[in-house]
């Protein structure tokens, strides 16, 4: 069994740039921009305990600041579970994350993510 710990420094800076996409965005009052940045970033750091869980922590927040009660309640068991998931590697890949998606189903990953893991040296 792989166990996962932190993500790798290849992979890092995409993580990263999702992530400061989403606060522009958010800050700038486009909320459906922001979200899918949140949703790219889960995908690229969801094999990751800690970055997977930053981003649902997001998720949260967002679900709060946007008052979505559906997305609050969703959230919570994702936060809970899903870093203990990545540690072990069994997650759902492609899953964007959102309580909008079953928390367990995998989706297919869209091309520009697919290039950023080929980029990374990684394969998902």
């Amino acid at each position: 069994m792989q166990l996962y710990t932190s993500i790798p420094k290849s992979l890092k800076p995409f993580y990263n740039s999702e992530l400061e996409k989403f606060e522009n965005e958010f800050q700038n009052g486009n909320l459906s921009k922001a979200w899918n940045h949140l949703e790219r970033a889960h995908i690229l750091g969801q094999k990751y305990p800690y970055a997977h869980t930053y981003v649902h922590w997001k998720m949260l927040q967002f679900g709060i600041k946007i008052k979505s009660g559906k997305e609050i309640i969703g959230q919570i068991p994702r936060l809970i579970f899903g870093g203990i998931k990545s540690f072990v590697g069994k997650i759902p890949v492609g899953n964007p994350g959102g309580a909008n998606v079953p928390p367990l189903k995998p989706f297919p990953i869209e091309k520009e993510l697919q290039e950023i893991f080929l980029k990374a040296g990684l394969t998902n």
